[in-house]
């Protein structure tokens, strides 16, 4: 199936290109067929289903903590909300709610899906747990090598500290053979903007041609 993905400003994460104002990008399938403005992208394509995003969309999000939130950090489901928050729980405190491979698991899931819903479409690091990798994979998200351990404390926002988006992205879109169409949304109309306001302005995530998160 063909798709056009469109917002009101479209950033490619290559240099080369400036952004794009009324951009889009042609999904068919889990690639990207073409980059372009959508008047143009329409035309060529007139039977392709549109969808049409506010803010900006970018390439999808590298997030460098991959173990230190999921295999050393428990997210609590939502029906622990009231004893144990909704923060993650990280150092000694994953210990004292009686932690097995099956919470872990579940812990991921939740980890992944907040993941998912900052843009992020990879983690960096090794990850050991079964269980966790299980969940990861599940999720759509993907895992990267790790060369040496980030600095800062772990975050769920990619963007923390107003990192540059070059820095952030798992790698540009671009209309290349075998280029997977994974990106996402943003609630903001520019770059700095976004940086600003932080990776919880995404709006929806799409790996390899699929939507694995929108915000309702």
């Amino acid at each position: 199936m063909l798709t056009i993905h469109t917002a009101d400003l479209l950033l490619t994460g290559d240099p080369r290109w400036s952004p794009m104002p009324g951009g889009a990008i042609l999904v068919e399938g889990g690639l990207i067929a073409s980059v372009g403005p959508y008047e143009e992208l329409a035309a060529a394509r007139p039977s392709a289903r549109v969808r049409r995003w506010p803010g900006l969309i970018a390439p999808g999000l590298l997030n460098p903590y991959g173990p230190e939130l999921l295999e050393q950090a428990y997210h609590p489901d939502p029906r622990e909300a009231a004893e144990l928050g909704t923060e993650p729980l990280t150092g000694e405190a994953p210990a004292t709610v009686g932690m097995t491979d099956a919470r872990w698991g579940a812990s991921a899931r939740r980890g992944a899906q907040r993941m998912l819903a900052h843009g992020t479409v990879a983690v960096a690091g090794t990850l050991s747990r079964p269980s966790v990798l299980d969940a990861v994979h599940r999720s759509g998200l993907t895992v990267e090598e790790r060369f040496e351990a980030p600095a800062g404390p772990p975050t769920l926002d990619p963007l923390a500290g107003h990192r540059p988006l070059a820095e952030a992205i798992l790698m540009p879109l671009l209309p290349h053979e075998g280029t997977t169409a994974t990106f996402a949304v943003f609630d903001a109309p520019d770059e700095t903007t976004l940086i600003a306001r932080g990776a919880g302005t995404c709006v929806a995530t799409v790996v390899e041609g699929r939507l694995v998160f929108r915000r309702r």
